[in-house]
């Protein structure tokens, strides 16, 4: 049984108002769970542990939202009848990848050691997470039989891409939540505003 569009839009709003929220929260100062885990780590970065988070940093990151990208691309040169679902999902990618890129300037929130850039909310983690929704949406659509084996992958790739960031000491812990909550917030408005959600009656488009 699909949930009702009415749902989907209530927990999107309120996704989306708890980034805003807690990014208001931590924006002058961190939380005692973003300094203990900061305080933590302090300096593993330099150690191996540091050089495999950056090795999966390098792979879970912003590289992914082009990877898939390029597969919608494909995917619709080579069966016409998906073009409109690839286009709408390639909006839904953008929107959701948007979210760092837009937000960060907001917030203005400092990285816990010295690094480029601003730091609420992470972009590895915005990446790994936008990825990952489309690609749910996806399979949703043309593939539902996948759809709670990749719900898994997506999940263990973004907790990965996560800590990843958190032990390089570049984001706080709250940097990860919020990049979460921000792309699942905007996902789901998207996705309701392109009526994609809930992807009809769970038979697969070429069913």
């Amino acid at each position: 049984m699909s949930v009702p569009l009415q749902r989907w839009l209530v927990v999107g709003v309120a996704l989306t108002a708890a980034f805003v929220v807690l990014g208001l929260s931590v924006a002058r100062q961190p939380l005692a769970l973003d300094v203990g885990v900061a305080n933590a780590l302090h300096g593993v970065y330099a150690e191996p542990l540091g050089r495999v988070a950056q090795a999966g940093s390098d792979v879970l990151g912003p590289v992914l939202p082009y990877v898939l990208g390029a597969a919608l691309l494909a995917l619709a040169l080579r069966r016409r009848a998906h073009l409109g679902l690839c286009v709408r999902l390639a909006v839904v990618l953008v929107l959701c990848r948007l979210t760092s890129l837009v937000f960060k300037p907001v917030f203005l929130r400092e990285r816990p050691r010295d690094y480029p850039d601003l730091s609420y909310p992470s972009g590895h983690v915005v990446s790994v997470a936008s990825t990952g929704f489309v690609l749910l949406l996806l399979c949703a659509w043309l593939w539902p039989r996948l759809v709670k084996r990749v719900a898994v992958a997506v999940v263990v790739a973004t907790v990965l891409c996560a800590a990843c960031r958190v032990v390089l000491g570049v984001h706080w812990v709250t940097d990860t939540i919020g990049a979460v909550l921000a792309v699942t917030g905007v996902g789901l408005l998207s996705a309701c505003a392109l009526r994609l959600l809930p992807p009809g009656d769970g038979r697969s488009l070429d069913e």
